[in-house]
């Protein structure tokens, strides 16, 4: 049989069956196979035949309650619902016959007769699933009064800032509230009363106040206008769209920006996303009007100093101005003296020609990135582990695993469309480790779901924790050993195996310093190394710590001695913070590598970028960015390239960073807003949004999406376009015409890109690098047959303790994280309406220290460390353990990271942001600190004229 082919763009009503045995059945007179296991329904719409339907959506499984995809089957009594039957071998299935139109018009006069007639001005007019079936059944006139009851003036629902409930337009299909539970997992819709008095219910409150949490799944599933976006009932039906790549987080899910001309009017979530398979959450679905904002700045600006007003000035002049500066700089100071930061908001082929300006044109190696202060821990541990420095799984991966291991990772919080699709499995039976010193919504806010170990340790503390369970499967025989002779460095094993089965590496011995119950611990150990398919998923709560690096290659050991790699349902993923942090990486961001992870100092590899470029290229690692800050506050390093980056809001130790800014003589940033570091910028290039470009994203699983441009640039050029004016200014010419030509660049010039094209991706819609030759579509799952490096190499995992401690000053350990609504330094999210949810950072502490304090719910307090205070209003909450306190940092005046330290991990330097020791008192005025950042931010903005307003805490 030929492979059944698809259609976008059809509803088929069910799910598709994965089964290999075919069926074939004969739909009004046309004969069909289809794989075993679909419902009539589908089947009839693989062979064109488009059967009535309300309730029934192929992103839901079957209902069966709106009677109107009634079949009639030869040899069967009744007229089964279609949705809910199943093929069998030689069924003979007839749709349309005049009982069944009688018996639809019938069922949909009973629902017309308790619906607004309201078509012509209704919102969803020409695109309402309910219009659409009465004019396939033949419904031309209803024969129902509207003198009855009837559910015409139930009161709308417009609390939440996105969408509108209105129940006097709902059919009761079940769809929202089944997309709540199957697509979602958050269970908070459900349907109330019986018979006429069914209705939908958000637990008997309105949206706002409701267990929901506004990923949009119920208002995709709506067939009418009840579940409605507030934007299509202001803009009106979109006319066209383009299908790109969310800019968010490190999921990497598909859209389809609907449009009406160059306006965006809804953002829904692409069915065929290889990371989303047609879901979302709040910020993708909804969060997207900042690339509108008014604060937007869309001129360039220059300036002497940072004590001088902004002018507004062209792009020849902005340009100019920052290349003169930069080669005096070089001339005077020498060319170290310069060096630039890439960012992981920007797309690949952005990204490749920063580092490309930075290495060709100013000469240098001085040229890191965002990901150094969350993932790079990632990028070495993985390297000198398996050999390749990224995850091993797709996310569908999740789907095939038996127990599930959480370290360092908020899911629901971080990542929550792949969060959504852990808790299917989760809900079908899959085991749960849950490693985290807080209660994560996975512990404490998940219906159905329970985890069968959390391992409350206490921050700091990880790689203490890793080597109590490899200590427990090392000393109870459960190493997979054919496994490791086979795929490992047998030496490497043997010492590692005999470092953790030391006894101050159990359990017992570590409990103390953990906070953890050795039986606790023990039993976890045995579930992940016995429990089936097991795989691990972390994330900045890892990578984040003085021993980062340690940690992830602990648990590169527990993969590789458990046999728990190179399959489905297995491996070590990494859930990447930001939406391209992978990509970032990958195009050569690290002062020591060139894109595809190849060390500069390598001789073949720097020839090969040194005939592509025709420039000679330093073999040198250079700066990274904590050291252009030390070497800044010292008075050597002078000039600043910063594209779509906030060093000022998301480094540590933030009057370190600024002090340095303060000495450059120099510094470019090239974003969307005047952000924090750009208060003390002395050239502003505004950014384009992802809606204004083109490129490429590479998500937490290595899956490569397209971004597609769906509007013109605001500023009037995208990113790549403007580094490359600057390069040419330099007198280095970068005569892209597009940044399809850029990817082809990295194709050539990186093997594990070289199948990568757009016209490629335009194909098949996404592709999981390495792309090359052996495997031209990609590489879903990571060393099957043998690691990248050969042989998988363990390393030993010594526990030093943190230097960062508590003692009678600082008695408290601070450690911080994200929130579902708000989105990395907040940036894009802080000028949504998204701020509903999160207006403000708030400090988390446990009771008995809110006690011990005399802290009452929201008071303000302060919070004082080695590097500095700050104040935020306090949230009393059981979900931290005593001892430990909690926030966010997604609002720039909270200063969160002006009280983190200047401690990293020994090998990346990645920042320790998850342990501060820090005491906390109330008090009832804001932070020295905080003053000055008010003061200082407003006549900044005052500065660039009227396109900003100050954010007010």
């Amino acid at each position: 049989m030929d492979e059944i082919k698809y259609n976008p763009n059809v509803d088929y009503g069910t799910p598709g069956s994965q089964s290999t045995k075919q069926v074939t059945l004969t739909v009004d007179d046309r004969q069909i196979t289809v794989p075993d296991g679909v419902s009539i329904m589908h089947a009839a719409a693989v062979a064109g035949v488009m059967v009535p339907k309300l309730c029934a959506t192929d992103s839901l499984e079957p209902f069966g309650s709106c009677r109107l995809c009634l079949v009639e089957i030869e040899g069967r009594r009744g007229y089964p619902a279609s949705c809910t039957t199943p093929v069998a071998e030689g069924l003979v299935v007839h749709t349309q016959t005049p009982k069944l139109a009688d018996i639809r018009r019938g069922t949909m006069e009973l629902y017309i007769s308790d619906h607004p007639l309201d078509c012509l001005t209704c919102a969803t007019n020409g695109d309402c699933e309910l219009q659409d079936m009465a004019g396939a059944v033949g419904l031309r006139e209803v024969r129902y009064g509207y003198d009855g009851e009837n559910h015409l003036k139930a009161a709308k629902d417009e609390s939440n800032p996105y969408f509108t409930f209105d129940p006097s337009k709902c059919i009761v299909c079940s769809r929202c509230v089944r997309a709540c539970e199957e697509t979602q997992g958050t269970f908070a819709l459900t349907i109330s009363g019986r018979g006429f008095e069914s209705k939908v219910s958000a637990g008997n409150k309105d949206f706002m106040d409701s267990e929901c949490v506004s990923c949009g799944a119920c208002v995709q599933a709506c067939p009418t206008a009840t579940l409605i976006e507030k934007t299509i009932i202001e803009a009106g039906t979109p006319e066209h769209s383009v299908t790109t790549t969310c800019a968010y987080c490190g999921v990497g899910c598909s859209f389809d920006a609907e449009m009406k001309g160059e306006e965006v009017v809804r953002m829904t979530p692409s069915k065929h996303g290889g990371a989303n398979h047609g879901h979302s959450c709040v910020k993708g679905r909804f969060a997207w009007g900042y690339a509108t904002h008014k604060d937007r700045i869309t001129t360039p600006m220059i300036r002497k100093s940072i004590n001088d007003p902004w002018q507004q000035v062209g792009w020849d002049e902005a340009i100019n101005y920052a290349a003169g500066e930069l080669t005096r700089i070089q001339k005077q100071y020498g060319k170290d003296a310069i060096g630039g930061i890439t960012s992981s908001r920007c797309t690949n082929e952005e990204v490749y020609v920063t580092q490309k300006l930075i290495r060709a044109v100013f000469g240098v190696n001085n040229v890191d990135t965002c990901a150094r202060v969350c993932h790079s821990p990632t990028g070495y541990g993985l390297k000198q582990t398996l050999g390749e420095s990224a995850g091993t799984q797709t996310f569908d991966s999740v789907m095939y695993s038996d127990v599930i291991f959480i370290i360092g990772a908020n899911p629901t919080d971080g990542h929550p469309v792949f969060a959504s699709q852990m808790k299917r499995r989760l809900r079908a039976g899959a085991k749960l480790i849950i490693a985290d010193p807080r209660e994560i919504d996975l512990v404490a806010n998940s219906p159905h779901i329970r985890a069968d170990y959390h391992l409350k340790l206490r921050p700091g503390t990880n790689v203490a924790l890793i080597s109590a369970l490899a200590h427990v499967i090392v000393t109870e025989g459960l190493v997979q050993e054919d496994f490791v002779k086979a795929r490992c460095e047998w030496d490497s094993f043997v010492a590692w195996r005999d470092f953790v089965a030391k006894p101050e590496n159990s359990p017992e011995a570590l409990a103390d310093e953990l906070g953890i119950k050795a039986e606790d611990i023990r039993a976890a150990a045995r579930l992940y190394a016995t429990g089936g398919d097991a795989a691990i998923y972390y994330g900045l709560g890892v990578t984040e710590h003085s021993q980062g690096s340690t940690t992830v290659m602990g648990i590169a050991n527990l993969a590789m001695a458990t046999a728990n790699i190179g399959r489905e349902g297995v491996g070590v993923n990494p859930l990447r913070g930001q939406n391209n942090v992978q990509g970032s990486c990958d195009m050569g961001s690290m002062p020591h590598e060139f894109p595809g992870y190849r060390h500069v100092s390598d001789d073949a590899t720097r020839a090969l970028f040194e005939s592509a470029w025709g420039r000679p290229l330093s073999n040198e690692p250079g700066l990274r960015i904590p050291n252009m800050l030390d070497q800044a506050a010292e008075g050597s390093f002078k000039a600043l390239y910063c594209v779509g980056e906030d060093i000022v809001q998301s480094d540590p130790d933030t009057q370190h960073v600024t002090h340095a800014l303060k000495n450059m003589e120099c510094v470019i940033v090239q974003d969307l807003f005047l952000n924090e570091t750009a208060m003390y910028a002395h050239v502003f290039f505004p950014g384009a949004s992802f809606l204004e470009k083109s490129g490429t994203f590479t998500n937490a699983e290595r899956r490569i999406s397209p971004v597609r441009r769906v509007m013109k640039p605001k500023n009037g050029y995208e990113d790549w376009e403007v580094t490359a004016k600057l390069s040419g200014a330099l007198g280095y010419p970068m005569n892209y015409k597009h940044a399809s030509e850029i990817m082809d660049e990295i194709a050539h010039l990186t093997p594990t890109f070289k199948g990568v094209s757009f016209k490629k991706l335009d194909e098949i819609g996404s592709i999981q690098w390495p792309c090359n030759d052996e495997h031209p579509n990609g590489t879903p799952i990571m060393h099957i047959d043998e690691f990248v490096r050969g042989k998988g190499k363990f390393f030993i995992t010594q526990y030093v303790p943190t230097t960062e401690k508590v003692n009678a000053k600082f008695p408290l350990i601070l450690t911080t994280g994200r929130i579902l609504s708000q989105y990395n330094v907040g940036a894009q999210t802080r000028r949504t309406k998204n701020t509903a949810w999160h207006p403000e950072d708030v400090l988390e502490i446990h009771p008995h220290d809110a006690e011990d304090r005399g802290i009452k719910q929201g008071d303000w307090v302060g919070i004082v460390s080695r590097a500095g205070q700050t104040v935020l209003r306090a949230k009393i909450t059981e979900r931290v353990q005593a001892g430990v306190v909690y926030t966010t940092f997604h609002h720039p005046e909270s200063g969160a990271n002006v009280i983190t330290t200047d401690n990293s991990d020994w090998a990346t330097n990645c920042p320790e942001y998850k342990v501060t020791a820090v005491q906390v008192s109330r008090v009832n005025q804001l932070s020295d600190w905080q003053k000055h950042y008010k003061t200082f931010s407003e006549a900044q903005i005052a500065f660039a004229g009227s396109k900003a307003e100050a954010v007010k805490g």
